[in-house]
């Protein structure tokens, strides 16, 4: 009877260190971030187990049909290989439900949800860890698995690791909110967002208000309206309408006067100038004043008119947070 008892509880510790291996790994693989796991397998050292991981979680589908396989083969097999053994042990007496009323609270308890909330808690060691053993394991259930996904077809949808706007904005939001950044970090995530809603016609300075001089006057002249206006950048104009000749600096123009050399005209000082069309959008506009001397674009309409002036710093601006959409 005794040796009866060791081997009912020995099976008895089989079935539920199985179960409890297989519910841990699956909610470690179901919680562990796919982004972190993609890094780690693209390093050039990749941790072990790294990409074999990467693999599995590609086909999840598979991988879990591999994990459920097993699983239930503890729970409803072993189960039921206990019922009889215990039957046999206990002949039909009051130990019998005691037996199976206590198996069922240890399955889960300690097949189910001990492990479940262990494998969540530390997802991608247990998921780094088993990686290997579900490989194997994954190997000798092939036929079972091919047949099953035959039958069911969703099976075999890859895992593609994707995101979008809104997802980055919440993951940004909840980490700022949880200390992992910093609030002006994520706001600072959200306008980088906001840059691709607005255009060069939003942020620019209308052609009404923006500076200007004509590029055929003497310096002499214009002295006075450079002296009184403190903007960096003046856009030069020819005799034509929307004669765009350049755009010329304050310093510049400043510096030549001091020199003596106001016979000059704002045209002679003038450098060439990039035109924008007036949609085109802020995050694209940022990148094209990488490496530019003077961060200043004239803004045109779709007949080529000259409509406005922006500089690098208005869409800073945006980043920073100054910028406010001014209203109608």
């Amino acid at each position: 009877m005794s040796s009866d008892l060791l081997v009912l509880a020995l099976l008895v510790m089989i079935v539920i260190a199985g179960s409890a291996l297989c519910s841990g790994i699956e909610a470690a693989l179901l919680t562990v971030n796919p982004l972190r796991v993609h890094e780690l397998a693209a390093r050039s050292r990749p941790i072990p187990g790294a990409k074999r991981l990467a693999k599995l979680r590609k086909q999840l589908g598979r991988t879990l049909a591999v994990l459920v396989i097993a699983n239930n083969g503890f729970n409803i097999f072993g189960s039921l290989m206990l019922g009889g053994y215990a039957a046999f042990v206990f002949e039909q007496s009051i130990a019998l439900p005691i037996f199976s009323v206590g198996l069922t609270v240890l399955v889960i308890v300690f097949g189910e949800i001990l492990p479940k909330s262990l494998g969540s808690r530390l997802a991608l060691t247990v998921s780094l860890t088993s990686a290997p053993i579900l490989h194997i394991l994954g190997i000798f259930m092939r036929p079972l698995v091919l047949l099953l996904e035959g039958l069911l077809p969703v099976i075999t949808a890859e895992n593609e690791i994707s995101t979008n706007e809104e997802e980055i904005r919440q993951m940004a939001r909840l980490g700022s909110q949880k200390g992992k950044i910093e609030a002006d970090e994520a706001a600072m995530i959200a306008k980088v967002f906001q840059l691709n809603d607005l255009t060069a016609r939003d942020l620019m300075t209308p052609r009404v208000a923006a500076p200007t001089l004509n590029g055929t006057a003497s310096l002499e002249k214009l002295q006075p309206e450079l002296l009184s206006q403190n903007s960096q950048w003046w856009v030069v104009l020819g005799e034509e309408v929307d004669k765009v000749l350049g755009v010329a600096s304050r310093e510049r123009l400043l510096t030549a006067l001091l020199q003596g050399r106001g016979n000059l005209t704002p045209a002679d000082l003038s450098e060439a100038v990039e035109f924008v069309p007036e949609m085109i959008r802020a995050d694209r506009l940022l990148t094209s004043f990488r490496g530019d001397k003077n961060g200043v674009r004239v803004v045109v309409d779709e007949f080529g008119g000259f409509v406005g002036v922006i500089g690098a710093q208005a869409v800073l601006a945006v980043l920073a947070g100054w910028w406010r959409k001014s209203r109608a």
